[in-house]
């Protein structure tokens, strides 16, 4: 069994002007800041260590009525303009073609995620969608990509498994569950670690096929 684990923003989806448009509604609505670039919320999102109430709100807590109005605002802002990195689509074709098992695991709530990859066109893809609500602990915790591999059978050795992302979150739960890490260089960040750094999603298939997951 090949199974590929994929993280969504920044990765699948390139959601950043998305994500910056609804940090900036809750900047100037609750606390009558002004607005932040797209290039800081995505760095700051990629961040290993990072206090996003801080950074985007000045507050060392995420306020209720802040939360609250991103998620109010996010649920429709989150399918006005997210686009597909270039050859994610016939990727996942290949990879559906190959008899792979496709899931998503991300730290955002999973009903954006599956709203946001229905909205593409990408939601038949994939088996399961796991996001942040749905573990005790977010990625770099392993929970979530233990849990879907679970629910594949996995077992090391007889089944190959990859975990592909774009941050060092990504490649730190990948090694924690026991996986190769493949960096998706194409997406938010350009540069991390991981077992693997890919900056064309299409050179996947190759690690698919020769089986040097």
């Amino acid at each position: 069994m090949r199974i590929i684990i994929f993280d969504m923003d920044g990765t699948l989806i390139d959601s950043g002007h998305d994500i910056t448009v609804s940090v900036n509604h809750v900047r100037k609505k609750i606390y009558g800041l002004g607005p932040l670039s797209k290039e800081f919320v995505v760095e700051a999102i990629n961040r290993d260590q990072r206090n996003l109430a801080l950074m985007f709100y000045g507050t060392p807590l995420y306020e209720p009525a802040a939360q609250q109005e991103f998620e109010r605002h996010y649920h429709k802002q989150c399918i006005r303009s997210p686009r597909l990195y270039p050859g994610i689509r016939s990727l996942l074709d290949s990879l559906g073609n190959r008899g792979c098992c496709l899931s998503v695991a991300t730290n955002a709530p999973a009903r954006f995620a599956g709203r946001m990859l229905s909205h593409l066109g990408l939601g038949p893809f994939f088996d399961r969608i796991v996001g942040g609500e749905d573990v005790e602990e977010p990625k770099p915790h392993p929970a979530m990509l233990l849990d879907i591999l679970k629910s594949y059978r996995y077992t090391p050795g007889r089944d190959r498994a990859l975990m592909v992302g774009d941050s060092a979150k990504d490649m730190e739960a990948a090694r924690r569950a026991g996986i190769t890490g493949v960096f998706a260089a194409w997406g938010f960040s350009r540069a991390g670690g991981g077992d693997v750094v890919l900056s064309d999603p299409w050179k996947i298939l190759p690690l698919v096929a020769e089986g040097d997951a």
